[in-house]
């Protein structure tokens, strides 16, 4: 392996964003030529997200614990944690009224007048049985996982999030005698870090696979079909994204377009997986490497990929009230301000996965009976087409978050910062990308 400050630049063909954005192309004209040849290239995206979904939980819990533990503080951990959650409640409540602003001004339901008793709700079930599996109760003691391992076992990241927390905050009050199990959690983190970089040379090829069978499974035409939908999702995530993440950002210090720029890699592996989660310890190194404090990046960033999810949140709301004008459904001031406050809760904990918006708006229509659930049937055939724009707008606050958060803590690296977001420096100055490295 070259050495990480002086290596020369790679060619672009061995860039790995440049490579994921290959792929995504010959998978899409693959699944637009020959849609049987794409539905069966599925499982090489399915089987990618499986390995990083292999390595995301132990990796968010050592980081949770090293850098919870690393801080000593207790009070710093509260702070950091409270000025997150602040921010998390604020922007993913602001994101859902501007979800249902955009609905109520574009209407893009209006003149469908479907019959709800001819919707095939069997088509739902699924999601609707995975959205009505508990209540609030049972959701909150879900967060206690049932012993060290299952959270691992079943890939429950808010119950990883509770015991990594816990530990950390342990190890940090015990303090010189749990130095050792300190180094080797430091060295098994080291670990998946190098195991995350053979995953990720192997990103090309899921991209390649779960876009192609997006494409051949659904068709170029089925994205013309309620494309007024889509198009008010994509522009409303896109101002979204530019405005209110843009003026966040430079309040910060930092403009959001030098921020893409620095994830484009990441950004292009979301797009063609339609997982956030596929990202996130790309997310976390990247972070770290423009200087945010690894203590800060272990906290804000794997918590806010359940709590913070701007785009699961904008389309919520959004397609809520679509199927309500598709129904010919008026809802009263009231009965929004309802839907809103269910789909604040509702919206909390849902994982970064494909699928997980759609059983999320399940969850909160259960639950507001003036929509009927039914009526999800409407956009279950585009709600694929959606993903991958709620995936990256997630993607894209989780990084804004983490980068104010930092700013607020006041323990960013300057110099890192501003070799990133000034001098738009993404190599050479920086300390090496584990995730990126070359694999002996």
């Amino acid at each position: 392996m070259g050495d990480a400050v002086t290596q020369i630049p790679k060619p672009i063909w061995r860039q790995l964003y440049a490579q994921v954005l290959a792929a995504i192309v010959v998978g899409g004209l693959i699944g637009w030529q020959a849609p049987d040849a794409g539905v069966a290239l599925k499982p090489l995206g399915d089987g990618f997200i499986k390995l990083v979904k292999l390595v995301v939980a132990p990796l968010v819990f050592v980081t949770i614990v090293t850098g919870i533990a690393h801080m000593r503080d207790m009070g710093r951990v509260g702070r950091v944690a409270g000025k997150a959650f602040a921010y998390f409640l604020a922007v993913s409540t602001l994101a859902l009224i501007i979800g249902l602003i955009v609905a109520n001004v574009v209407r893009p339901g209006d003149g469908l007048d479907v019959d709800v008793a001819a919707l095939d709700s069997g088509a739902v079930a699924t999601y609707v049985a995975k959205a009505g599996e508990g209540g609030l109760v049972p959701f909150l003691l879900d967060i206690i996982p049932s012993s060290i391992l299952s959270p691992f076992s079943e890939g429950n990241m808010l119950q990883v999030l509770f015991l990594a927390i816990s530990l950390g905050t342990a190890l940090a009050i015990v303090g010189a005698p749990a130095q050792p199990l300190m180094n080797v959690l430091a060295a098994f983190q080291t670990g998946l870090f190098r195991l995350t970089a053979l995953f990720m040379a192997l990103a090309p090829i899921g991209a390649f696979g779960a876009f192609a069978f997006t494409i051949g499974k659904f068709g170029l035409g089925a994205i013309a079909n309620l494309a007024l939908l889509i198009a008010c999702f994509y522009g409303t995530a896109i101002l979204f994204v530019c405005l209110v993440l843009g003026a966040i950002a430079r309040a910060a210090g930092f403009s959001i377009f030098t921020l893409l720029a620095y994830l484009k890699t990441e950004l292009l592996l979301v797009l063609g997986t339609s997982s956030s989660e596929s990202a996130l310890p790309g997310l976390m190194a990247r972070m770290e490497r423009a200087g945010c404090p690894k203590a800060v990046v272990g906290l804000v960033v794997p918590t806010g990929y359940s709590f913070n999810l701007d785009g699961t949140n904008i389309y919520m709301t959004l397609a809520a009230l679509f199927i309500a004008q598709a129904c010919g459904i008026d809802l009263a001031l009231s009965e929004q301000l309802a839907l809103l406050a269910v789909a604040m809760i509702s919206s909390k904990g849902a994982a970064g996965v494909t699928g997980a918006g759609f059983i999320t708006l399940a969850a909160t229509l259960s639950v507001v009976p003036s929509v009927p659930v039914a009526g999800m049937a409407l956009i279950l055939g585009i709600d694929r087409f959606m993903s991958e724009c709620r995936a990256l707008t997630n993607f894209i606050g989780n990084a804004v978050a983490c980068v104010v958060v930092a700013r607020w803590e006041g323990g960013i690296d300057e110099a890192q910062f501003a070799a990133v977001f000034r001098d738009r420096n993404f190599g050479d100055a920086l300390p090496p990308l584990v995730v990126e490295q070359d694999v002996d």
